[in-house]
């Protein structure tokens, strides 16, 4: 029954406006197609099947738009083989500034861990020079003050 259809439609065409019609017939839509009261109790007033019916009968005002692919102008060209070298020296003389760009970048990340680490070597130094900013923690020293601090509270 449906299958006539499906030369024409897609199956989630057919899906879509069964639906839609569906919906409308439901929501007290007037119907397009005669359809006796003794037709309407035997599909039990279904009205997916009422909207198939309309479709069948070709009597629905929906249109199904598809969109067709956008036409380019341009045409493909053969090229000679003077242009196709020219392209692939191209791509080579860019793929040789890229290599280049990376080695000055892992220069500079060079430079820059070396300025780093001198940094670091001048700060301990400097350290090392002036005496130990602070005192090591030990966890003898830690015990000592909440068994001083527990005890205050008790008073």
């Amino acid at each position: 029954m449906l299958e006539a259809l499906e030369k024409q439609f897609t199956k989630y065409e057919i899906a879509r406006i069964l639906g839609a019609r569906a919906l409308q017939i439901a929501m007290d839509a007037p119907l397009l197609l005669k359809i006796s009261e003794k037709e309407l109790e035997e599909i039990n007033y279904n009205p997916i099947e009422i909207a198939k019916k309309e479709l069948l009968a070709e009597v629905l005002p929906i249109t199904v738009n598809r969109p067709l692919p956008r036409k380019k102008d341009s045409k493909i060209q053969k090229l000679t083989k003077e242009e196709l070298e020219e392209i692939k020296r191209k791509e080579k003389e860019k793929e040789k500034e890229r290599s280049e760009h990376k080695v000055e970048i892992k220069e500079a990340e060079k430079k820059d861990d070396e300025a780093v680490e001198a940094s670091e070597d001048k700060e301990e130094k400097t350290i090392a020079a002036e005496g130990e900013i602070m005192e090591l923690a030990n966890p003898e020293d830690e015990t000592e003050e909440t068994e001083s601090s527990s005890g205050e509270e008790g008073i």
